[in-house]
């Protein structure tokens, strides 16, 4: 897998610009200084108030773009570093890291033209070839790539990573020899550097020389204990020698490390099927199917194990959804015939026979008229696998495109209320969200109160006490304000039957209030979750990394909440005071989950134009969006988002902006 192309840091100790002003060389250490201690988000703090500061500072823009990309966030990244060409078009560090993220991004004909640039404004400069290696790499034209890192490696010699890289290029060239030799090399560069091990060992592996693969990989491992990749390869070596034990020992190893990774769950569901121990099997296949619903190859082999414990309506159901996925699958007919068979009804059974038959004529003729498959030039590795059904499939690809996926659920920031509680995190001055109207209401009150969605930890103790002062106001006077501020208490502990009444009365004697609804709102939402909680139903805005869109619930029956009387508190409030950014983002989040998304992107687009640094507004905006599938847009928005100071973003961005590395 190709690492992560490292920075030049001599780039950071140096400005091509004198500024006038000392503040913004001090900024520029401060930042730069960030990120050499690899603070990235701190580094996007001192660049924003930089760029605040001056928006002509292209030097600005391109380390911010070096922090977000540090942070997977390469649509981000790819912004800055255009606006510095923008703003100064001879800037060839620019040009060098836009083609960089955008080789990550997979857009290689424009890391290319970017590269052709940069090489024309700096011919010299070797870091230039070794970026081009790498995206002629990932476009696979590996040709290319080794007469790139050919020419780096004449001017750095001593660069482990470019051997490395070199050396998978010479192997998707079959050229093991070289392959092996450049492993060599950088083992000898670098012997504390496990890839280079578990690189060669898998050379070893693919020679057939096991004794010597696991030494390699073993020698990794005493490198690097948690190296789940050398536990997945040095399992493959221990099965093919016949060590069934020692090969599930391994994966168990990588799932400890990774406990959703696919590949290694359908590799041991391999396995437990073959040496009888079928429910283990089933379970393993159900836990791929939940993180890869559309995986054919799953189906067709569960099916099999369906097939040993006699439970032939699941086995025909199997088959069935492994010929929907993959139409021309002609084994999976042949063994839907089998099954059919087996419980009487012929006639199926021979209609699935012919079809098989049909399809592996057609197959045969496809391979005698074009012997190079070029009529499958995209998916010839996935169309062989499934009609050979190779069960080792995924010796030599770790990452196999069937099933490199991971299950990720994503939840939307929380709904913004009025509590006694301070939040747990602040906005930076500059960016924190001034609402005259608030500010006001809140120097009336004698209870200190905050407009937050996620606060400070407050102990049972200190609540129970606010709560009693609270009733004490209460007692004294009956005030729509002390009944909204007992409602808040309550709301606090968790009272919510009780906080809605006194919500409902502060609204009786005061119905013109805005934050009355806004509250009442929030509490209804968080009832109606609390509810869906205890009945393990819980809805959640999730994803998948195959781009299918779908609300992922706890339990296999989907139940829908009815949100509509938090929304009407919201429009409510709207009606009252149309201009504060707070409701149209609760609304969002409510519009959400009543499953209106349309609707929910508008409310968070009137937000942010409202508050133009509302970092929470960007980020439930940008899961939407990835979620109906405009993933540039989604990717965009949660972008915005990290450089707000929201730092959940990266973890999104890793999994959903992002390309997984082949080399």
């Amino acid at each position: 897998m190709m690492k992560k192309t490292l920075l030049l840091l001599t780039l950071l100790f140096c400005t091509c610009i004198s500024y006038a002003q000392y503040d913004k060389q001090s900024f520029f250490y401060r930042g730069r200084q960030a990120l050499m201690d690899s603070k990235y988000p701190q580094a996007i703090n001192v660049f924003n108030l930089l760029i605040k500061t001056d928006s002509t500072l292209y030097e600005a823009y391109l380390f911010r773009g070096i922090a977000k990309y540090n942070l997977n966030d390469f649509i981000g990244a790819q912004v800055d570093f255009s606006k510095a060409v923008q703003i100064n078009p001879v800037y060839t560090p620019a040009y060098h890291y836009r083609a960089i993220t955008h080789s990550r991004l997979g857009k290689y004909e424009e890391a290319l033209k970017d590269l052709d640039e940069a090489m024309a404004l700096r011919p010299g400069y070797p870091g230039l070839y070794y970026s081009r290696a790498i995206t002629y790499f990932l476009s696979q034209q590996f040709s290319n790539a080794v007469s790139d890192f050919n020419r780096f490696i004449r001017f750095e010699p001593k660069v482990p990573e470019a051997y490395l890289n070199r050396g998978t290029a010479h192997l998707y060239l079959k050229d093991t020899i070289s392959a092996l030799e450049d492993y060599n090399t950088a083992i000898l560069l670098n012997q504390f550097e496990p890839e280079g091990y578990v690189r060669r060992g898998r050379i070893f592996a693919l020679q057939e020389q096991s004794e010597k693969a696991m030494e390699n990989l073993d020698e990794a491992l005493r490198l690097d204990s948690a190296n789940s990749f050398a536990y997945f390869n040095r399992a493959l070596i221990r099965y093919n020698d016949k060590d069934v034990n020692g090969a599930l020992s391994d994966l168990q190893k990588v799932l400890t490390l990774d406990p959703d990774n696919s590949l290694t769950l359908y590799n041991r569901a391999l396995i437990r099927s073959q040496i009888g121990d079928y429910n283990n099997a089933l379970d393993d296949y159900e836990k791929v199917i939940e993180i890869n619903p559309d995986n054919v190859l799953v189906y067709y082999n569960r099916a099999a194990v369906y097939i040993e414990l006699q439970r032939y309506q699941q086995a025909i159901a199997d088959y069935d959804k492994a010929i929907a996925l993959y139409p021309d699958f002609a084994n999976a007919f042949m063994n839907r015939a089998y099954v059919k068979s087996q419980i009487g009804l012929v006639a199926a059974a021979n209609d699935d026979q012919k079809i098989a038959q049909k399809k592996i004529k057609e197959y045969k003729d496809k391979m005698g008229s074009d012997s190079t498959f070029s009529a499958y030039a995209d998916t010839s590795k996935q169309f062989n696998k499934l009609l050979a059904f190779d069960a080792e499939f995924a010796r030599n690809d770790f990452n196999n495109d069937l099933l490199q996926y991971r299950k990720v659920d994503i939840r939307l920031k929380p709904l913004f209320k009025l509590l006694a509680s301070a939040p747990a995190k602040e906005q930076p001055f500059e960016r924190q969200y001034f609402y005259a109207a608030l500010e006001q209401y809140k120097q009336e009150k004698l209870t200190p109160l905050y407009m937050v969605n996620d606060v400070a930890n407050v102990s049972a103790s200190e609540l129970v006490f606010r709560d009693s002062i609270a009733t004490a106001r209460l007692a004294d006077k009956p005030t729509a304000t002390a009944y909204f501020e007992k409602g808040i208490t309550q709301f606090q502990l968790s009272q919510f039957n009780n906080a809605l009444n006194y919500f409902n009365k502060a609204i009786e004697t005061d119905p013109n209030n805005a934050f009355y609804y806004i509250n009442r709102s929030a509490l209804r939402s968080e009832m109606i979750d609390f509810i869906a909680s205890i009945e393990n139903n819980a809805q959640i805005l999730a994803l998948d990394d195959t781009g299918i869109t779908k609300t992922v619930v706890q339990e296999q029956t989907v139940k829908s909440y009815n949100y509509d009387d938090a929304i009407n508190d919201l429009n409510t409030a709207a009606r009252i005071m149309p201009d504060f950014a707070y409701i149209y983002y609760n609304l969002g989040n409510l519009r959400c989950l009543s499953n209106v998304y349309p609707e929910a992107i508008s409310n968070y687009t009137y937000a942010i134009h409202l508050y133009p640094y509302f970092g929470e507004a960007y980020y439930n905006r940008g899961l939407i969006h990835i979620y109906l599938r405009e993933t540039e847009k989604g990717c965009l928005d949660i972008s915005k988002a990290g450089e707000l100071g929201i730092e959940e973003a990266y973890g999104v961005i890793k999994k959903y902006c992002t390309k997984q590395d082949n080399l």
